[in-house]
């Protein structure tokens, strides 16, 4: 398989040039900050409640977004520096099967196949093992304002957005199930803090009444594996059994004129 980084160069060759920098600069902003404290509680709320043994954040290690997760040994993936394991996110230096979350902040946005990246994350997963990921919505504002950005204006209006419905679509053709997600941001996307403020009650208002047009979205799904069967314990199928065998209370009054019936038919 012929595996490409994330970006090229000049003479042609490819190469990962790190964990999103111009993104990672961009969230420092206000514009950022409005995007990246929505999406933090996002990922908290998704990965608090999933438990193993590893949990993998691949991309932007400036951010923690497992800081709510209590898996005891979490990492972070990227060819940048400060990550904790160097490593091409197309090309995992993991083994199979090895780990039980991965996160992927806005990771699929700027790599020329996408579809890879989420390949390897389906390699390295267990069976049931989950997957969270953030993006930018194309059916926003934020995508209109993206329309008009010059070009090189950077993260992330240079990057190329991709909707939640080909993103389902990716994911169930690797045996994903969505399991929970949301959208946010639905305030235009203006860079003064002022303004920010003066449309924050769009928040409320689009979750309400235009709910898939926010700016950004986080979804978790769940790795299926056809033929496996999950075993459940012991206890359950005992109390399982006993619920099985155990006879229904016999209406009285309804017994008593079946009775009646019978004699009056004799």
């Amino acid at each position: 398989m012929d595996r490409q980084s994330f970006a090229g160069n000049g003479n042609g060759a490819h190469q990962y040039s790190g964990a999103r920098p111009g993104l990672s600069d961009w969230f420092a902003t206000p514009q950022g900050q409005y995007v990246l404290e929505w999406e933090r509680v996002q990922f908290d709320l998704a990965t608090e409640d999933v438990f193993g043994y590893r949990a993998m954040q691949m991309g932007l290690h400036q951010y923690d977004f497992l800081r709510a997760n209590r898996v005891p040994f979490r990492f972070t993936l990227a060819l940048e520096q400060g990550a904790a394991l160097a490593a091409d996110p197309m090309q995992l230096p993991l083994a199979g099967q090895s780990v039980d979350l991965v996160v992927l902040p806005h990771a699929l946005e700027s790599t020329v196949d996408p579809h890879l990246v989420l390949r390897e994350a389906e390699r390295v997963l267990i069976p049931e093992g989950q997957l969270v990921i953030s993006g930018f919505n194309p059916l926003s504002l934020w995508r209109l304002r993206q329309l008009f950005a010059r070009k090189g204006s950077g993260a992330p209006w240079d990057e190329r957005f991709i909707g939640l419905l080909r993103l389902k679509d990716w994911l169930h053709l690797l045996g994903f199930e969505l399991n929970g997600g949301r959208f946010g941001c639905y305030a235009p996307p203006f860079e003064r803090p002022h303004w920010q403020s003066r449309f924050a009650f769009m928040e409320k208002a689009g979750a309400r009444w235009w709910p898939i047009m926010g700016g950004a979205y986080v979804v978790r799904a769940v790795k299926r594996v056809h033929g496996m069967r999950l075993i459940a314990p012991a206890w359950r199928k005992e109390r399982a059994r006993r619920r099985a065998l155990a006879g229904q209370p016999a209406n009285r009054s309804g017994t008593a004129r079946n009775t009646q019936q019978r004699c009056a038919d004799d």
